[in-house]
């Protein structure tokens, strides 16, 4: 095959993969599949869409090498293809809140006033944990902590969370945890611990980010 101009077909593949991903509900797919394989019929239903607009938006994340997809039965799961998809998602984040004053508008509106703390670094937690000195929730639903999550969390979806306070030492550090940085769950779920008189932070993201680290996570419930 002849290439004229090796730099431009280069940059026009580029291009190919940051168009699959500049779309809103694709990035909450990659948000979806960070924590672990899924099926279109699971991805529709958490995101509240039609099955045929996640299997398109699907289709158009998989020519472009972002997911990958295997048959199981009568059923066709989706995974990241690798873990520099959630680089290049985390990069797009990153400009987005140094840059977009329309991200810090909704950050200051929503996500500070429920939390505006430092949250816990990855390594921070790591120190902790292996001391005791902190008791970790996970407040995913079950399916994905099933999947995988860190070792010793406790799952309290955040559904559950108001009538499963018993489950808290008082004066004992909480770390919350979910899907990513600005999972909202983990926002809610410290607020309403702190609320009630509890030593509450987040983790600085979520379990993907953990997992990508190459800190360890147990599965299973």
């Amino acid at each position: 095959m002849s290439i004229s101009n090796p730099k431009q077909a280069l940059y026009e593949q580029f291009a190919l993969v940051a168009k699959a991903m500049g779309n809103a509900q694709r990035l909450e797919l990659i948000e979806h599949l960070a924590q672990g394989s899924r099926s279109v019929e699971a991805l529709a239903a958490k995101m509240k869409l039609p099955t045929a607009n996640v299997s398109q938006h699907l289709q158009t994340m998989r020519r472009a090498g972002i997911v990958a997809s295997e048959r199981d039965g009568k059923f066709v799961n989706y995974r990241l293809s690798d873990e520099s998809v959630l680089a290049a998602f985390a990069a797009v984040r990153i400009v987005a809140e140094r840059q977009s004053a329309e991200v810090a508008q909704v950050v200051h509106a929503w996500f500070d006033r429920r939390d505006d703390m430092e949250p816990v670094s990855r390594d921070e937690l790591a120190r902790r944990m292996k001391k005791g000195l902190v008791t970790i929730i996970d407040v995913r639903p079950p399916d994905e902590f099933e999947l995988g999550h860190l070792p010793g969390a406790i799952n309290v979806p955040i559904a559950e969370l108001k009538g499963r306070l018993s489950l808290f030492v008082a004066g004992r550090d909480i770390v919350a945890y979910c899907r990513g940085p600005w999972c909202v769950m983990s926002f809610e779920a410290v607020a309403a611990l702190r609320s009630k008189g509890f030593n509450a932070r987040r983790l600085e993201d979520g379990l993907p980010e953990w997992k990508a680290a190459g800190l360890p996570v147990e599965a299973g419930l």
